[in-house]
């Protein structure tokens, strides 16, 4: 099965749905949390990784747009899913410049 735009756009909805009730980022998420959090964090790595992979493919041969698609909106619904397990933001390790070494 080939994937489609309406399933792009099925991801997109569940992002806008999940992203709506969390707090507003001020700086860069740090993956971590909790251990929820941490595997979907994770998960977005490895997904984030396999778009690359795709993007390489698409300079040699014919690739999918809406593949391309699903999987940058599959990973940031991934991030977005990760925070909204770590109490809707309220659990997020941020960044702060000289915090974090």
């Amino acid at each position: 099965m080939r994937v489609s735009e309406r399933q792009v756009a099925w991801i997109e909805e569940r992002i806008d749905a999940f992203n709506a009730g969390l707090t507003p980022l001020d700086s860069v998420v740090l993956p971590g949390g909790s251990r929820a959090a941490a595997h979907l964090h994770h998960a977005r790595t490895v997904v984030r990784r396999a778009e690359r992979y795709m993007t390489e493919i698409a300079y040699q041969e014919p690739v999918n747009p809406a593949a391309l698609k699903y999987a940058n909106r599959l990973s940031d619904l991934l991030f977005v899913l990760a925070r909204y397990v770590n109490e809707r933001g309220q659990a997020d390790i941020l960044w702060r410049p000289g915090l974090h070494h």
